[in-house]
């Protein structure tokens, strides 16, 4: 394995795992807020199916998208429409990383919100502002920091998935061959150096990864004591 070959799959990975990560954070703080303010009959189940994709095997996630992916599943009328063919490309290992990180992101940024005292929002509603002026101006920078940390927990997973990454996208050199599925196939070809090789710079992404979110932390506990 040469050091393009590397450089391919570790630029890659980033790619696909800050696509991931940005794709679902829209959605995840939406889903987030509203989890924290609103109380309903089945939330806890709703928060059970949110949490899914973090415990059940990656084999499977892989398997259920690879099945809404494909041209014989329920959605094939609606990627006909759009003229998209998802499986087997980078767009699929996008889709893949999201899914697996987004319960992560998404708890997160409930647990930030929800540990903002409501009167902050009423004061602000009383002061003449909308609630979506309420929101991006109050609530999302009191809770930025929780935000910031789901989303590196995220991207951090994102970094290593495999198992759905495998099924959904291929591993296809070149084209959705991550450090994750590179690893794989070293070690299936019997390459034990290229694969300690990419396991070394998947070590390193995802150490840096970890030291900012715990950097983010250590931030946040030591403003509190202050």
């Amino acid at each position: 394995m040469v050091a393009g070959e590397v450089w391919s799959m570790t630029w890659l990975t980033l790619r696909v795992a800050a696509t991931a990560t940005l794709l679902s954070l829209p959605i995840a703080i939406a889903m987030g807020y509203f989890m924290a303010r609103k109380d309903f009959p089945g939330k806890s189940l709703l928060q059970a199916l949110i949490a899914l994709p973090m415990v059940l095997p990656p084999v499977a996630v892989g398997l259920g998208l690879l099945y809404l992916l494909s041209p014989q599943g329920p959605l094939a009328w609606f990627w006909d429409l759009l003229g998209l063919r998802l499986a087997f490309t980078p767009a699929a290992a996008v889709l893949a990383a999201s899914v697996v990180g987004f319960p992560l992101l998404e708890r997160s940024c409930e647990q930030a919100f929800a540990a903002i005292p409501r009167r902050f929002e009423q004061v602000s509603r009383t002061l003449g502002r909308n609630p979506w002026a309420t929101f991006f101006r109050v609530v999302l920078p009191l809770g930025q920091r929780g935000v910031l940390y789901g989303s590196l927990l995220a991207f951090t997973r994102a970094l290593g998935e495999f198992g759905a990454t495998a099924l959904v996208a291929g591993i296809l050199p070149g084209r959705t061959e991550t450090l994750a599925l590179g690893i794989y196939s070293q070690v299936q070809l019997g390459d034990d150096t290229a694969a300690f090789a990419l396991c070394g710079v998947s070590f390193l992404l995802s150490l840096a990864a970890l030291l900012a979110a715990e950097g983010w932390v250590g931030r946040e506990i030591k403003g509190q004591r202050l």
